[in-house]
C-alpha cells in the first residue's frame, strides 16, 4: 500500500500564491506517476498536473498552464505543485494521486489517493 499526505491548502486572493505538498510513504516503488486532480463544489474531479519520476515528464491541464507547476523531492519522496496567479476558479478540493505504471492524466488509472486539501480563491 502506499500512503499519500496532502497539505499547504489554505485561502488566498485572486492573484496570490500557495504551494501544495504531498508525502509519499509505503510501497512508494509503486509510485511511479504521481498526478494532482481537483474537484470544485458539485462538478467532476479533473487532472491538473502530473509527474512521472523516471523520465521527468510533466503534464498539465490547459486552465493551468503557465501558472502552475508540479515538481517532486526524491529523497522525501514529496511532490510539490507550485500555484501561481491564482484565480477564483481554481478554488476546489485538490487531490494527490499516484499510480503503477506509464504517465496518465486519466484519474480512474490512479491507484491511490490522498485525503484531499482544500483550495479557496477570493476575488
Amino acid at each position: 500500500q502506499v500512503q499519500l499526505v496532502e497539505s499547504g491548502g489554505g485561502l488566498v486572493q485572486a492573484g496570490g500564491s500557495l504551494r501544495l505538498s504531498c508525502a509519499a510513504s509505503g510501497r512508494t516503488f509503486s509510485t511511479s506517476t504521481m498526478g494532482w486532480f481537483r474537484q470544485a463544489q458539485g462538478k467532476e474531479r479533473e487532472f491538473v498536473a502530473a509527474i512521472r519520476w523516471g523520465t521527468f515528464r510533466t503534464g498539465y491541464a490547459d486552465s493551468v498552464k503557465g501558472r502552475f507547476t508540479i515538481s517532486r523531492d526524491n529523497a522525501k519522496m514529496t511532490v510539490y505543485l507550485q500555484m501561481n496567479s491564482l484565480k477564483p476558479e481554481d478554488t476546489a478540493v485538490y487531490y494527490c494521486a499516484a499510480r503503477e505504471g506509464s504517465y496518465s492524466e486519466s484519474s480512474v488509472s490512479y491507484n491511490y489517493w490522498g485525503q484531499g486539501t482544500q483550495v479557496t480563491v477570493s476575488s
